[in-house]
């Protein structure tokens, strides 16, 4: 089956064909490359973080499955040297190993959660600054780079066809390039390959003989660490669309000027830009929501992680999305009328040619949706259960639980319970049933000392659970809300 993707650089959808198979190498030697810009370990990171980190974990099962399991090599990097990071730490007032360290777990956490793989490597900025001096002396040596005022900077117009992945004009380029503006410059355009070090920063040697210690500019790193891991040229180069310009238009001047190639990565692929609610997120806002908050706490209900990245997937990747509350809460019914009907799976089943044909064209994963409904309607729960957990899904009703966080007169509660599925309360833990019991007896008090505005404001918490009361004459009885 022929994959295809989509390719930013070209603009096109092309079949894809790894560099290894098309240069003939022996096939004992032959790895399909794959790399993708990871985070930058300063804080929790938000949904729309999630959107690559889900998008490329099924790109990476679907090459695995293409190709072999010990034939893909995935690399996500760790940004853990940047500006703010050391402003998050200041902040903090907690050193900068640590907080990039406690990042690093949380995010480790977090995406563990959503049902992705481990890369196959991971490598940390901080573990690779030789690779980067040594580019940056190869580009200062050719030409392509310069020393000014203890900076080093990439001369971009030493690049002809800068400009190419992005393809802007020179005024939106200037605008959007986020460059510092420096009379050393010799180009507005011209970046930072290195730069010396505040008192306080993380510092090295310097390269080109600058006696200050510095750091590496954010693009260099992502250059030297696939090219460390991948080679000077490799397959597929991903991240967000937000990533285009500048960071991955500086990677490419970077890697095909320091090594003479004429591509970095064959095919580029980037996912669409996220936003909640309607509108974009942003700290000025108030309204970024971490994958944290919504695995834990988001309009009160912490969300499986598996809910998460099933409503992730039924957009297409390279399409923008408008993440909502409406939207988790529909795909969390989806997936659990799925889950309730799943038989067992054995090990070695495979999903049906359908889903790998539908992953094959470019990833279209709303066709996919598609063909699993189907397969649900058909009742072909082994296939469907096959597929889904091809793309990442356990298929354990109990991971679909919901978390819920109320306060309810008798302190707070964690409870969690499938939100749609029909069965007497008798069925959950014991500890849900002494909560749940807990809210009826704390409403049956206020009901008795007539305060009936606590009864119903109890009533109400306990609907947000899917536990509905019935007052009957003598008694109240619970109910699970289908």
């Amino acid at each position: 089956m022929q994959l295809k993707l989509y390719d930013t650089l070209t603009r096109q959808k092309r079949d894809f064909v790894p560099l290894d198979w098309e240069l003939g190498l022996p096939k004992a030697e032959r790895r399909v490359r794959m790399y993708v810009c990871g985070p930058t370990v300063y804080d929790f990171a938000h949904i729309g973080n999630a959107r690559p980190v889900i998008v490329f974990d099924v790109l990476f099962r679907l090459l695995r499955h293409l190709y072999g399991n010990d034939r893909v090599v995935y690399v996500r990097n760790i940004t853990d040297v940047d500006d703010r990071i050391n402003a998050r730490a200041a902040e903090l007032g907690v050193a900068i190993r640590e907080l990039t360290e406690r990042t690093y777990r949380d995010f480790a956490e977090d995406v563990q959660a959503l049902g992705c793989l481990p890369p196959s490597f991971e490598p940390r900025a901080t573990e690779y600054i030789e690779p980067m001096q040594a580019m940056i002396e190869r580009l200062i040596d050719q030409g392509n780079a310069y020393v000014a005022e203890e900076h080093v900077l990439f001369h971009v117009p030493s690049m002809p066809d800068y400009g190419e992945l992005s393809k802007r004009p020179l005024d939106e380029m200037l605008a959007g390039a986020r460059v510092e503006v420096a009379p050393y410059k010799r180009n507005p355009m011209d970046f930072v390959l290195w730069k010396p070090s505040k008192p306080g920063e993380p510092a090295w040697p310097s390269p080109a003989g600058i006696a200050t210690p510095g750091r590496p500019g954010w693009h260099i790193e992502c250059s030297a660490m696939a090219w460390r891991h991948l080679g000077e040229m490799f397959d597929i180069h991903g991240g967000g669309i937000d990533l285009e310009f500048p960071h991955h238009e500086n990677e490419i001047a970077q890697s095909r000027s320091a090594f003479h190639t004429p591509r970095m990565a064959r095919f580029w692929v980037h996912n669409g830009f996220l936003q909640l609610e309607g509108e974009k997120m942003a700290k000025s806002v108030g309204n970024v929501v971490t994958i944290r908050e919504l695995l834990k706490n988001w309009n009160g209900v912490g969300w499986p992680g598996e809910t998460l990245r099933f409503n992730m997937l039924r957009t297409h990747y390279h399409q923008p999305m408008d993440w909502t509350v409406a939207g988790v809460e529909e795909s969390h019914k989806i997936l659990l009328s799925w889950y309730e009907d799943l038989s067992p799976v054995s090990v070695d089943e495979m999903p049906p040619p359908e889903i790998v044909e539908a992953l094959c064209d470019d990833l279209n994963t709303p066709e996919l949706m598609t063909v699993l409904h189907k397969l649900k309607r058909e009742k072909q729960s082994g296939s469907l259960g096959a597929s889904l957990r091809f793309l990442g899904f356990s298929g354990d009703i109990s991971k679909l639980y919901r978390t819920y966080t109320l306060e309810a007169g008798v302190g707070q509660y964690a409870v969690s319970l499938p939100s749609t599925v029909q069965f007497s309360v008798q069925r959950y833990p014991n500890e849900l049933q002494e909560q749940i019991a807990a809210l009826k007896e704390a409403r049956d008090r206020a009901r008795k000392e007539k305060n009936f505005a606590e009864a119903d404001r109890i009533r109400d918490e306990l609907k947000k659970m899917h536990i509905l009361l019935k007052d009957l004459k003598d008694d109240t009885t619970l109910e699970v809300e289908r």
